[in-house]
């Protein structure tokens, strides 16, 4: 049977680790076991954990502030599973991931693996349309954990699985942030191992509570993308420089009324139709016009703060 070592990075949120946990003691597979490694943090979990070590196999470590890739690192090099699982620490397992991720191995023998994340019934409005806009085709492609993603699959570290030999081979990750989790997973693919997409493994993961810690997350995502192409520049696709040009659109789209009035009108109407497809859309798929609403207002903000990153970044690297 499969041993699991499930490898958690925190930063200062012993409540969100104290949720994972809980969630974790419903697991139908139960051969796990739980490494929690603080990273710097001021504000400890240690007590959480404590109050779990009779539930399950589970230990903690703290280590020097590094960011969360070397932290996993530091995980894996402790880890005593066949493989190793990453999750973010703001995320809820459900009950029965284990044991779908164990029949889907069994099934394919994949040496790598990934799920999608959702956002769960107890997440805000505002939560569920971050999430609604961060999975979307018309925003991402599909290419967060979606079964008909555009392009290679790369396994994202909020929910992610690697076996022992794909460590000893790879050695985790070479960058500790931005985009650590793709570059470690584009290598994985180069070093010939078989990576797959479960798309039934997913995770609830939270998403940020106010708009404006949205737009900074995004904004690093961005600036995340032009990183990991300083490592592998081919894998900057078309879906990549899409905020930008969004973002582009948005500043020049006023001008037009007077330099070019018909060019002004296309633009507006073409933006009427994009916003309509993701308010319907997302009304739909979340049965709730109100999180529809608001989904158009979380993606115009995914879009142009990506953009900004994006562009930002991308000036760095030009200029340098």
């Amino acid at each position: 049977m499969r041993r699991y070592s499930l490898i958690i990075p925190v930063y200062n949120r012993p409540a969100e680790i104290d949720e994972l946990l809980r969630s974790l003691t419903h697991q139908t597979f139960t051969n796990f076991e739980v490494i929690i490694v603080e990273d710097g943090s001021q504000d400890l979990c240690k007590s959480v954990v404590d109050n779990y070590t009779h539930k399950f196999k589970i230990t903690y470590y703290f280590k020097e502030n590094a960011g969360q890739g070397f932290a996993r690192n530091y995980g894996f090099e402790k880890a005593k599973g066949d493989y190793f699982i990453v999750f973010d620490s703001d995320c809820l397992i459900p009950s029965n991931y284990l044991e779908i991720v164990d029949k889907a191995l069994e099934t394919n023998k994949w040496d790598a693996f990934g799920g999608p994340d959702k956002e769960h019934e107890s997440f805000t409005a505002i939560q569920k349309a971050i999430s609604y806009s961060m999975t979307s085709p018309f925003t991402t492609g599909g290419i967060r954990g979606n079964k008909n993603h555009t392009g290679t699959f790369h396994p994202r570290s909020f929910n992610m699985g690697i076996s022992k030999e794909v460590y000893a081979k790879t050695k985790g990750y070479k960058i500790t942030r931005m985009g650590e989790d793709i570059e470690l997973s584009i290598r994985i693919i180069e070093n010939g191992f078989k990576v797959g997409l479960i798309p039934e493994a997913f995770v609830y993961h939270k998403r940020r509570t106010s708009l404006i810690q949205f737009y900074q997350q995004l904004h690093f995502f961005g600036r995340a993308r032009i990183n990991i192409s300083r490592f592998y520049p081919k894998e900057l696709k078309l879906v990549h420089v899409f905020p930008a040009m969004f973002l582009l659109g948005w500043i020049v789209l006023p001008s037009l009324v007077f330099l070019a009035p018909v060019l002004f009108n296309i633009g507006v109407w073409l933006l009427l139709i994009f916003y309509s497809l993701i308010f319907v859309h997302s009304t739909f798929s979340q049965k709730n016009i109100v999180v529809g609403i608001l989904s158009v207002v979380t993606s115009t903000i995914q879009l142009l703060a990506y953009g900004v990153g994006f562009l930002s970044e991308g000036a760095k690297k030009v200029f340098r």
